[in-house]
C-alpha cells in the first residue's frame, strides 16, 4: 500500500509549508523511496493562472501545460522531478469535476452532495496521482491555514484516508511560534490553539513542525507534547535559515526521516544526502559577492515587498551562484520608478548583472526598456525572461534599428512596427474570451543555432523548455534586425517561432521566450542562468 503525508499549516500562511514538504519528500527520496508531491489551493479557481502574482505569488507551469501554485516549483526542485498537472487541485478543480460527473451519470442517480462526494473526488484524485507517479510515498499539502472555511472539505478527506488507513496515513502540522520583541520569549500558545482547531477537524497531529526566527529549546518542546498530546521527539525545530536547502539537512539532524519511516512501519534502505550537503555548504562557504537587479513591477504590495512573484527565478540564481561560488545580492528594482525618472537608470551602473523578468500589461514597461538599453550599450550582463525578450527586441528595433515606436501589439494595437505580435491561435481565443488555461504552454522544442552562445551552454543543440505566452516575435523584421546584428539563437523545430536571442558582441545578452527558471534544480542548475552568473561574477571580480 502507499503511504500518505498531508502537511498543513497553523497559525499564520507563508511559514514555508511548501518548502517543508519539499523537505520532508526530500529526506524520504535519500532513505530510498519513490516520492512524489501534490498542492492542493483552497481557492475556486480552476488553475492559478488566472490568480494576481502579487497576492498569490508566481505561477508555475508544468510539463505538460498546467498553471500551477508556485509550491510545485518547490516539489520538482528538491526532488528533482517533473511533476505533472495530477499533482495540483484546486476547490474549483473539484467542484467541476464533481459537477461534469453528476452531469454525465456517473454518480448514477444518486443525491451528490459536498459530504461526502467532495472529498471522495480529492481522495480519488490523490491516489491516481500516486498510481501515475508509481510512488510508494506520497506528500499531500493543502494551503491555507487551519480554522478556515475553505480548506475544511481537505481535512475531511485526509481523515477519512486515516479512517481508512491509519497505518498508511500520517499528518504534519507547520506552525509558526512567534517571539515578540517586546517580551523575547517563544509563545507556544498559538500552536496549541492551532492543534485544538486541527482536533476539532477529527486530526490529531503525528508531527508539529515548529517554524520561527530561533531553534525550539526543551521547556517549549516539553510544553507542546504536553499541551498538543504528541511525543517529545516528534516536535521538530525549524529556525530560520540563510538558504532553504539546509531544511532537509536540519530535519535529519532531529532523525525526522527515522520516525517517520517508524510511524509509517518502513524500513530505512539507505541514507544518502552526501550530494545535497556539499551543494549546501557550496552556496554558505561563497564570498565574492555578485550584484544582480530584478528589473520588475510585480513584487510591489503596500509598503512590502514580495519576491515570491519571481520564485523560480531567484532560486534559479541561487543554484548558478553555488555553482561558481558567489555570494548573491538580488535587489528588487521598480520599472515605475525609470519611468517617473529616466536618470535613475544610472543606477543600474553599479550591478553585475539584470533579469528583466515575464509579465504581462503595459504598467512599467518603458521603464523595462529603458533598464534594457543601458544594459545593451553598457556591456552590462542581461537575460530577458518572455515578456523581457520581447522586450529586448523591442528596444534594439527602436534604438539600433530606428524603427520609431516599435512595439508589442498587446502595448500598442496600432503600432507601424510591431515587432512583437499576437500568435494566430491566441487571437482567436481572446476573441472568445478564452482565458484561463490558453496560452501557449507547457514543454515545447527548440533547434539552437550551433554558433551562438546558448548552444555552448547548453553542450546541445535539441532543447525543451516550458512556455507561457501568447505574443511572439513578427518574423517580419528578422531580416532587418539580424542585418543590424541581432542575433535568433533559437527557433521552433520548423523554423517559424523565434525562441532565443542574442547579442554576440556583448559579454552576455540573451533574451529567452520560454521560461529556463522553471527547469532548474539545486542539484543541476539551468544552462543559462549559469552563463548570466559567470559573466556577472567576471565583471564583479573585474571590477575589483
Amino acid at each position: 500500500m502507499a503511504k500518505y503525508i498531508f502537511v498543513f499549516g497553523g497559525v499564520m500562511s507563508g511559514v514555508g509549508k511548501g518548502v517543508a514538504s519539499a523537505s520532508v519528500g526530500k529526506i524520504l527520496q535519500a532513505r530510498g523511496y519513490r516520492v512524489t508531491a501534490l498542492k492542493i489551493d483552497p481557492y475556486v479557481n480552476v488553475d492559478a493562472g488566472t490568480m494576481n502574482p502579487t497576492e498569490h505569488g508566481e505561477v508555475f507551469v508544468t510539463f505538460d501545460g498546467d498553471e500551477t501554485d508556485q509550491d510545485v516549483g518547490n516539489y520538482e526542485r528538491f526532488l528533482d522531478v517533473d511533476l505533472p498537472r495530477d499533482n495540483y487541485m484546486t476547490t474549483g478543480r473539484i467542484y467541476q469535476s464533481v459537477i461534469n460527473r453528476e452531469r454525465n451519470l456517473e454518480y448514477g442517480g444518486k443525491c451528490v452532495e459536498v459530504v461526502p462526494h467532495i472529498p471522495e473526488e480529492v481522495i480519488r484524485r490523490l491516489r491516481r496521482a500516486t498510481a501515475k507517479a508509481r510512488a510508494e510515498i506520497t506528500i499531500i499539502e493543502i494551503g491555507g491555514t487551519v480554522g478556515e472555511y475553505q480548506n475544511i472539505l481537505f481535512l475531511e478527506a485526509a481523515r477519512q484516508m486515516h479512517y481508512e488507513q491509519p497505518d498508511d496515513v500520517l499528518f504534519v502540522l507547520v506552525s509558526y511560534l512567534p517571539v515578540p520583541g517586546t517580551l523575547g520569549e517563544m509563545k507556544t500558545k498559538p500552536t496549541q490553539y492551532a492543534v485544538r482547531q486541527v482536533n476539532e477537524a477529527g486530526i490529531q497531529p503525528d508531527f508539529i513542525i515548529c517554524r520561527s526566527t530561533a531553534p525550539l529549546d526543551g521547556p517549549r518542546k516539553k510544553k507542546l507534547s504536553v499541551f498538543c498530546n504528541v511525543d517529545e521527539s516528534a516536535v521538530i525545530s525549524a529556525p530560520d535559515v540563510e538558504t532553504i536547502y539546509q531544511v532537509p539537512l536540519n530535519y535529519e539532524k532531529e532523525h525526522l526521516s527515522d520516525k517517520i519511516l517508524k510511524k509509517l512501519k518502513l524500513r530505512s534502505r539507505r541514507q544518502d544526502l552526501r550530494e545535497w550537503r556539499t551543494m549546501v555548504q557550496r552556496m554558505l562557504r561563497a564570498k565574492t559577492t555578485v550584484k544582480i537587479g530584478m528589473v520588475g513591477k510585480y513584487f510591489a504590495t503596500g509598503a512590502f515587498i514580495l519576491p515570491d512573484a519571481y520564485i523560480s527565478v531567484i532560486e534559479a540564481l541561487r543554484h548558478a551562484a553555488g555553482v561558481h561560488r558567489v555570494k548573491l545580492q538580488i535587489d528588487w528594482l521598480n520599472s515605475d520608478d525609470y519611468e517617473k525618472d529616466r536618470a535613475k537608470v544610472k543606477e543600474l551602473g553599479g550591478y553585475h548583472g539584470i533579469i528583466v523578468p515575464g509579465g504581462f500589461g503595459s504598467r512599467g514597461v518603458e521603464g523595462k526598456i529603458l533598464a534594457i538599453q543601458y544594459a545593451r550599450s553598457h556591456g552590462l550582463p542581461f537575460l530577458g525572461l518572455c515578456y523581457g525578450m520581447q522586450l529586448a527586441t523591442i528596444e534594439f528595433a527602436r534604438n539600433v534599428c530606428k524603427l520609431s515606436g516599435a512595439n508589442t501589439t498587446e502595448i500598442d494595437p496600432k503600432t507601424k512596427h510591431p515587432v512583437i505580435h499576437i500568435m494566430p491561435d491566441q487571437a482567436e481565443k481572446l476573441a472568445k474570451k478564452q482565458y484561463g488555461n490558453t496560452m501557449r504552454l507547457g514543454s515545447w522544442p527548440c533547434l539552437l543555432d550551433r554558433r551562438s552562445r546558448s548552444a555552448k551552454l547548453y553542450g546541445t543543440r535539441r532543447i525543451n523548455e516550458r512556455h507561457r505566452h501568447r505574443y511572439e516575435f513578427n518574423n517580419a523584421y528578422r531580416e532587418r534586425l539580424t542585418k543590424a546584428g541581432f542575433s535568433l539563437a533559437g527557433l521552433s523545430p520548423d523554423g517559424q517561432l523565434v525562441e532565443i536571442i542574442e547579442l554576440p558582441q556583448h559579454p552576455f545578452f540573451v533574451g529567452t521566450q520560454f521560461h529556463p527558471e522553471l527547469k532548474s534544480r539545486p542539484l543541476h542548475p539551468h544552462p543559462l542562468f549559469l552563463g548570466l552568473v559567470a559573466a556577472a561574477k567576471q565583471r564583479a571580480v573585474g571590477r575589483k
